[in-house]
């Protein structure tokens, strides 16, 4: 009987996999041609209705037998490499859900952990060594034999990758899991687990930037200062261009500057002041400039041939 019972264990994992992979594609599909069709005309029941999609997709696959962790992992990746109206308001608005579950999470989740046990000799002893393992010899030698086929990563790239070690709370939540099912040893692997997870967030996640500095890696982060959401359907391409000198060699006015036809400058930023700007508009270095244009490539080698260094797609 229990020769027999492995291969069906296998079985069933396989065909949950796999329904959990189809149904994940399929209710993306419908999910992205659903979005793009109805037409809301409140356009914050969008969030509303992707939401619904996950609901739906995690519990409709685990009905019919399914992996729905698996399918919502896949639908959320076909949704998001597909051009969907309102993509920036969805983006936005799952970007701080998912900081609120994230954070729910761990609350909840400290709230299984008994201090008590978690400072044992033996808790300690193994996750300060499972710790240390995983952030010095296990994933960096993962990283690099998965990233050995990327020959344009240098090394230095490779090693913040293998530091940037962030598990999160998805370890904790598969160790419940035994605990959940009565096994033996289950509470010491559940506590060995929360340790590594805590030592990792404390050790790699608040040395990010420091290793990234440490590598000649880090750069100053660029924010732009136009907000820009228009219909995924518009071929116009926005993009924000900071003033130099080399751009006004030709002309400090707005009319000097050689641009390609079909192209306008929509706005002007000026030490935290916005304005519609006119053909005799004076340009100062430092400006940032809102460009809309239809020509993307000519535009691209205007700004080259301009000696323009700081240009952003929005």
């Amino acid at each position: 009987a229990e020769a027999v019972s492995v291969p069906m264990s296998i079985v069933k994992f396989v065909i949950q996999m796999v329904l959990g992979g189809l149904m994940g594609y399929a209710i993306g599909r419908i999910g992205v041609w659903t979005i793009n069709r109805i037409n809301l005309s409140n356009h914050s029941l969008y969030p509303v209705l992707l939401l619904a999609f996950v609901f739906f997709t995690f519990s409709f696959t685990d009905l019919i037998g399914g992996n729905g962790y698996l399918a919502v992992y896949l639908a959320g990746l076909v949704l998001g490499n597909n051009q969907l109206t309102q993509k920036r308001s969805l983006t936005i608005f799952f970007d701080g859900f998912t900081w609120l579950v994230q954070i729910v999470m761990f609350l909840t989740l400290g709230l299984l952990v008994n201090l008590d046990e978690l400072l044992q000799p033996d808790v300690l002893m193994l996750g300060c060594l499972v710790g240390a393992f995983m952030m010095f010899i296990a994933r960096p030698v993962t990283v690099f034999a998965c990233m050995a086929p990327f020959r344009k990563f240098t090394t230095k790239a490779r090693l913040y990758v293998s530091w940037v070690g962030l598990r999160g709370a998805v370890p904790i939540i598969f160790a419940t899991y035994p605990l959940l099912a009565g096994t033996e040893g289950a509470r010491l692997l559940f506590n060995v687990v929360f340790l590594v997870t805590i030592l990792s967030l404390l050790v790699q996640g608040t040395t990010v930037s420091w290793m990234a500095n440490l590598l000649g890696l880090g750069y100053a982060e660029k924010s732009p200062a136009f907000g820009v959401d228009v219909h995924e359907d518009i071929p116009s391409i926005f993009t924000e261009v900071l003033v130099n000198e080399s751009m006004l060699q030709g002309g400090t006015t707005l009319k000097e500057i050689n641009l390609p036809e079909n192209t306008l400058v929509m706005m002007v930023y000026r030490d935290g002041d916005y304005f519609v700007p006119q053909g005799n508009t004076e340009l100062k270095v430092g400006d940032k400039l809102l460009v809309i244009s239809d020509r993307g490539e000519e535009l691209e080698s205007t700004y080259k041939d301009m000696g323009v260094d700081e240009v952003l797609k929005l």
